[in-house]
């Protein structure tokens, strides 16, 4: 995400960071880079202009030209316009003071609205919320049945009008009789998942402003593909113009490099990024921090969203693993196997990499995909030892040894590796068994990256 952007700002950057003086033509120079690599990661031209003038106006003062570090003065200037930029603070979704809060979600086709519902659902089903899906697209069974295919992977329920020959007409009746299931039934949410085109056309304008006046939705967010640039940017132009929106999920997000949908959708629109689609699966789901994003592009990292993803997935596996654990069993190669498992569902190393500071330089570690294999075969030399032996490591003795690398396709060695790797994070866990929760995470965490 963004990565091509994040490591010619980083280059930039740097040789500001390592001059002991600058001048108003060193500032010039660079920013004259930031401005090249700003368009060619496809940001709106005007936006690109403004935010220069900013940064240029901020960086000659002498408060940043005559300080100790104006290398790293300038940087906090780029970082705070950034953050202006997209959104200065983090907005979230306006939950009804009296449920359900409607949610009308609109969009082209193939812009991933549907699984989107989907993730969304998932989001507030996590947080105790109940949440009704209503299938609000009669023209397309298709869409329907993808809805209800998700409802069932949730556990949500999923509103739908059964009849085949239902008109467009009927759209709107649909979406209100599924926010009067929603009233009736005491759901926490409902979302709408609208009809899509091709693209926009005065019907289905129409037809989003029909449900819209309605239904009276609390939100109305546009379901954009980040792909496809400153097409996403001008087409939430056009849907906030004649429907009227209150915010945006940008979708794969995780596949464009250049970023231009990120960086100019709320500069161009007013209306904020609400929500990042990162990946296909329904978890892939991510609030949007301008902060935090402005953080990850200069290579600064993104250490609190790492964080939260791991104490979302320590949280969700924690009681299955203690109720695995016998009493007193301590930590075991069965511990060690799970919370590698864990690391691997946090994301990939790269992404993991890609939060720390640094990310971009660190990335290049795991570009041939080293430590994904070594992970892997870890993995397989704790699933080729016998429970006995995952449960208890002393038994492992020599034959043993032999008989797992065998088992693996790996060597005694590394074997004798992986066991030694297993008593330091052993060691480690004792030494923090007495601190808090948030303390063993982070530790069990380092234990298994």
């Amino acid at each position: 995400m963004l990565d091509a952007l994040s490591e010619k700002l980083d280059k930039i950057l740097r040789k500001l960071r390592g001059r002991g003086v600058l001048t108003e033509q060193n500032i010039a120079e660079a920013l004259k880079e930031v401005r090249l690599a700003l368009l060619e990661a496809d940001v709106n031209f005007k936006i690109v202009k403004d935010f220069i003038n900013r940064v240029r106006e901020k960086a000659v003062g002498r408060e940043v030209l005559e300080s100790l570090t104006p290398g790293h003065q300038v940087v906090k200037i780029v970082w705070d316009e950034l953050r202006e930029m997209m959104g200065r603070e983090k907005a979230g979704l306006s939950l009804a003071s009296s449920p359900p809060t409607v949610v009308m979600m609109v969009g082209l086709q193939g812009s991933g609205k549907t699984t989107t519902c989907g993730k969304l659902a998932r989001l507030f089903t996590q947080q105790g919320k109940r949440v009704l899906l209503v299938a609000a697209d009669p023209r397309r069974p298709a869409a329907g049945d993808q809805l209800a295919s998700l409802g069932r992977d949730l556990g949500v329920e999923v509103h739908r009008f059964d009849r085949a020959d239902a008109a467009p007409a009927d759209v709107v009746r649909i979406c209100r009789e599924g926010v009067e299931r929603g009233r009736d039934q005491g759901y926490d949410l409902v979302i709408l998942d609208t009809g899509g085109r091709l693209h926009i056309d005065d019907e289905l304008m129409a037809e989003l402003a029909a449900i819209k006046h309605a239904v009276k939705p609390h939100e109305v967010l546009l379901v954009a593909d980040a792909m496809t640039g400153q097409d996403a940017v001008n087409m939430a132009s056009r849907f906030d113009r004649q429907v009227g929106l209150t915010g945006v999920i940008l979708t794969k997000v995780e596949g464009d490099a250049r970023g231009g949908a990120v960086l100019s959708i709320r500069a161009v629109t007013g209306k904020p990024i609400k929500f990042l689609g990162v990946g296909e699966k329904l978890d892939a789901l991510e609030a949007f921090h301008p902060d935090r994003m402005a953080s990850r592009i200069l290579g600064m990292g993104d250490v609190l969203s790492l964080v939260e993803k791991a104490q979302e997935v320590y949280a969700r596996e924690q009681a299955k693993t203690d109720e695995k654990k016998p009493a007193g069993g301590g930590f075991t190669l069965e511990d060690f196997r799970e919370q590698l498992g864990q690391v691997k569902r946090i994301g990939s190393l790269e992404q993991i990499l890609g939060m720390l500071p640094g990310g971009q330089r660190l990335k290049a570690l795991a570009q041939n995909g080293l430590p994904e294999r070594e992970l892997k075969r870890v993995v397989a030399m704790i699933d080729s030892m016998t429970p006995r032996e995952r449960r208890d490591h002393t038994i492992i003795n020599g034959s043993r040894k032999k008989r797992i690398a065998r088992g693996s396709g790996t060597s005694v060695q590394e074997v004798n590796r992986l066991l030694k790797q297993f008593l330091a994070a052993r060691k480690m866990m004792k030494a923090i068994t007495s601190g808090t929760g948030s303390r063993r995470h982070l530790a069990q965490l380092m234990r298994s990256m």
